[in-house]
């Protein structure tokens, strides 16, 4: 099973590499940076269901991590909710330069809410990685 993951996850990595390539030849053209685009949804929506699959089969082989999972899940639902109201409680106005106006309400709370999220992610990150590496170091 190993090795056809290491696989699968090689095709992954030379179809990532040739996209690039190609946007980078034909100068980051719109057709190039829409196959990326498209491409990084495809990986995005793989990783969702890895990880929803991941989890669902770890918890029918370990009943005692449910608890676990429950825990982060309500963490990660916690954390969007927070965001996404810090958003919504802002006034923030973003020019659209293509259309001379600016966008709407509903796109810049997602907007931010989806980048707030992505700074607790870093940050929750960095934290883990120097804890892990301090605990380990002590050990």
């Amino acid at each position: 099973m190993k090795k056809v993951m290491n696989i699968l996850l090689g095709i992954l990595m030379v179809i990532t590499i040739v996209l690039l390539v190609y946007a980078i030849a034909t100068g980051g053209s719109e057709a190039a940076i829409s196959v990326n685009l498209i491409w990084c949804y495809v990986l995005i929506v793989a990783a969702i269901a890895a990880a929803l699959f991941c989890a669902v089969f770890g918890m029918t082989q370990n009943p005692a991590g449910i608890k676990g999972t429950l825990l982060s899940f309500g963490l990660i639902v916690a954390i969007v909710g927070i965001a996404y109201f810090i958003s919504a409680s802002h006034s923030v106005q973003i020019p659209d330069l293509a259309n001379n106006s600016v966008f709407d309400r509903g796109a810049t709370v997602l907007t931010e809410t989806s980048i707030l999220v992505t700074y607790v992610a870093i940050v929750a990150a960095i934290v883990t990685t120097v804890v892990t590496e301090i605990w380990g170091a002590l050990k």
